[in-house]
């Protein structure tokens, strides 16, 4: 891959190359097909990147006019903390894209910008069988020792 490697907030031109690449992010959790999102979810999730009042933001890592991959992160309060925390809820590369550091580069987008905000930790999980993710995961961050419960209604 050639060319400058760029990371930048989503705009609304974006969308048709957004698209494709949040399709495959939720395809690899399994939703696709049958499981797939409602296109509502979609849409909204859309939405709230330009909404001034919502605290949910997105980056895209491009490359020669090329979206290469998609980060998506909130901001929230904790009881533990003055500052707030950021939420890395969706990451996201094309497959050519997997070990060239479009992923890091987006984790580091996201990082700047949280600690632009204030925010004093960065977080995220992923599924205990994405190992490929795990490998980049384990040199940029470290892990909590935490487990995740929760009830779906």
């Amino acid at each position: 891959m050639s060319g400058q490697l760029t990371v930048r907030p989503v705009t609304r031109q974006d969308y048709e190359q957004w698209l494709p690449l949040w399709d495959g992010y939720n395809a690899f959790y399994g939703r696709s097909g049958a499981t797939a999102l409602a296109g509502e979810i979609t849409q909204m999730t859309w939405s709230r990147f330009f909404d001034a009042y919502e605290p949910m933001h997105a980056l895209v890592a491009e490359r020669e006019g090329n979206l290469l991959g998609l980060v998506h992160y909130l901001y929230h309060r904790s009881t533990t903390a003055i500052a707030p925390s950021c939420y890395l809820q969706d990451l996201f590369t094309t497959q050519a894209a997997r070990g060239r550091g479009v992923g890091r580069a987006l984790v580091e987008g996201v990082y700047e910008r949280a600690g632009q905000a204030g925010a004093n930790r960065v977080y995220w999980l992923t599924h205990e069988t994405n190992h490929t993710a795990m490998q980049l995961y384990d040199r940029i961050g470290e892990r909590s020792g935490f487990v995740v419960y929760r009830k779906m209604f």
